[in-house]
């Protein structure tokens, strides 16, 4: 009776080895495209505000006491990809989503090719790299909410930070002004860093409960 079970349990354990490199497969061509349709998505977020004119403009309305903001959210999209995953397999998603952008498709916001390391932007792409593998690091050793808040804040400030130093390298290469890179951090980073992160904090966190199900499919 023994003898006969043991070549069933060999065999179970060897589809069951199979079947994970597939679930691992299936599961970071998904999120290779969830981070191309964050690309393209934009998110209107309305909340109020104080004008800082508030005490001395006598002709403000009520719609000066809100703001309307549209974010994009990708770097969110990122970190949820890591927190789902994992390090490994988030850092696998993104370097394939970037390689796919260079070499295949025109899947970045302003197109793709080569050519896209000359635009001002392209160091927040690969800014993902670093914060993967910071957030993912971080998280390993514990999933919880303070690990979420402190990896969300590392990784989105490597993103923005980076993203801000490949800009002043090609400013420098393209001999651009002073104005432009000042209006460049303004827009591009400052005014979009509480928005990636907040967003980001909620999304990490809800990746929790997705990585828990991943690996209760794997294990």
């Amino acid at each position: 009776m023994v003898e006969t079970k043991v070549p069933n349990i060999k065999r179970k354990d060897k589809n069951k080895k199979t079947s994970i490199p597939l679930l691992n497969f299936l599961l970071v061509i998904a999120c290779v495209f969830l981070l191309i349709i964050s690309t393209f998505v934009q998110i209107k977020i309305v909340h109020p505000i104080i004008p800082h004119d508030v005490f001395s403009n006598n002709e403000l309305t009520s719609k000066d006491f809100w703001y309307t903001y549209f974010l994009i959210p990708q770097i969110p999209a990122v970190l949820f990809v890591t927190g789902l995953l994992g390090r490994k397999l988030g850092m696998t998603s993104v370097i394939l989503y970037i390689l796919l952008g260079l070499f295949v498709l025109p899947i970045f916001a302003l197109g793709g090719g080569v050519g896209y390391f000359m635009q001002y932007g392209f160091g927040y792409i690969l800014a993902y790299i670093p914060a993967v593998s910071i957030l993912g690091g971080i998280l390993k050793e514990d999933y919880s909410f303070k690990n979420v808040i402190i990896s969300v804040l590392y990784g989105v400030l490597a993103i923005h930070l980076l993203g801000i130093f490949y800009m002043l390298f090609l400013v420098v290469l393209k001999h651009g002004g002073l104005e432009f890179i000042k209006g460049w951090i303004l827009t591009q980073s400052l005014l979009k860093l509480a928005y990636d992160y907040i967003l980001s904090v909620l999304v990490v966190y809800l990746a929790k409960y997705g990585n828990k199900f991943i690996n209760y499919l794997i294990g």
